[in-house]
């Protein structure tokens, strides 16, 4: 039985972050390490700080990435790769080039018998109304249009410095964690549970902590880290499911 592997939040391409090809590097290693052992990998959304896909033309860069996707992908390894509030733009590219699942909303799934539902987290948590409001724009057909009318030039521009902004701001409040009883997401995981009790695990990105704990004696809720500074992700093997950080040269895997 081959492993199922669980990423998140590598914001590739940022621009606040100066070690950007060692990053690349590393996530790729990472990937080419488990190539023989994984049965699927599920990239929960933010691999690309900004990533939108017009009509002809795709971001540059990434090239390591992208080819080593679609050699696992042509390898037999599903590659599932979620949507997250900076990458959101994705059109069919990375399916039809790379061969990735594209996934645009939570996922229930069932792994080796287990129920996970999975999803990047923007949005799961009620009280961030400001930016509940903000991700309606950017989710807004119309919006996307009009953006999507902007030259390449300028667009990627604009998208790029409004991450590397986004992310100065939000750099000190990273890695806080309300409690299990109080943080949003741990919130929406226990009501959601109420009332669909068969799932064992629930995994979200997006707040680049890592968080693990028992929501009940049947239910685990984690928050994958980043592939920035923590370089953590999830591996389940059928039986044991375990959050690692990856070490270039020394993590088994």
């Amino acid at each position: 039985m081959k492993n199922v592997y669980f990423l998140s939040d590598a914001h590739l391409g940022s621009w606040a972050i100066p070690h950007g090809r060692m990053q690349e590097r590393r996530v790729v290693s990472f990937l080419d390490s488990i190539k023989e052992r994984a049965a699927a990998v599920y990239m929960l959304g933010d691999m690309f700080d900004f990533w939108h896909e017009y009509r002809y033309v795709v971001p540059k860069g990434f090239t390591r990435l992208l080819g080593k996707i679609s050699e696992l992908t042509d390898h037999g390894v599903e590659v599932h790769f979620f949507t997250g509030n900076h990458d959101l733009w994705c059109g069919n590219y990375l399916e039809r080039e790379c061969g990735v699942i594209l996934h645009r909303q939570p996922l229930t799934t069932e792994i080796y018998g287990k129920v996970f539902f999975l999803a990047h987290g923007d949005g799961l948590d009620s009280t961030e109304r400001r930016y509940l409001i903000l991700r309606s724009v950017f989710h807004n057909r119309v919006c996307q249009k009009l953006f999507a009318s902007i030259h390449p030039r300028w667009g990627m521009y604009f998208g790029l410095n409004w991450a590397r902004n986004s992310r100065k701001k939000h750099e000190n409040t990273e890695g806080f964690f309300n409690g299990e009883d109080k943080d949003g997401m741990a919130v929406f995981a226990r009501k959601y549970l109420q009332t669909h009790p068969s799932i064992n695990y629930f995994i979200f990105g997006h707040r680049h902590i890592d968080v693990d704990f028992m929501l009940s004696d049947s239910a685990r809720f984690i928050i994958l880290g980043d592939w920035i500074t923590k370089f953590s992700f999830v591996v389940f093997d059928g039986e044991k499911l375990l959050m690692e950080n990856y070490i270039e040269g020394e993590t088994k895997l």
